[in-house]
């Protein structure tokens, strides 16, 4: 699979997302201010692939757009927790911006994708 294959196909973009989550987040000094918040961004941002997944095996409509519903709102809180995680340790911005960037155009797709199974 090419570079251009993998930006379409969404199960292994949101499985990257989460693999590069789990990698910024191993990289990340532990603290009482950081520890919650990797936490909760490893969450979100493994989320998202793992209901993107339940969306594809969507049992009817409502059940895709219900796990296609999730899909926006963990992207949208892995880009609020990436952040957080900046203000909380600005020395590792380069590696976070991708990741936010990432985070947001997962967000902008699944809210497409969300509107679109909606009408």
């Amino acid at each position: 699979m090419n570079n251009n294959e993998k930006k379409w196909n969404l199960e292994e973009r949101t499985a990257r997302f989460g693999e590069a989550i789990i990698e910024l987040c191993s990289k990340v000094p532990r603290n009482e201010i950081t520890r919650p918040i990797i936490t909760q961004l490893v969450k979100a941002g493994t989320s998202v692939g793992a209901n993107y997944c339940e969306a594809d095996d969507a049992e009817s409509k409502n059940d895709f757009r219900h796990k296609i519903g999730i899909c926006k709102k963990e992207s949208r809180e892995s880009k609020h927790f990436l952040r957080m995680l900046l203000k909380a340790t600005s020395s590792i911005e380069t590696d976070i911006a991708p990741l936010s960037q990432e985070a947001k155009e997962l967000n902008l797709i699944f809210n497409t994708i969300f509107r679109k199974v909606s009408d």
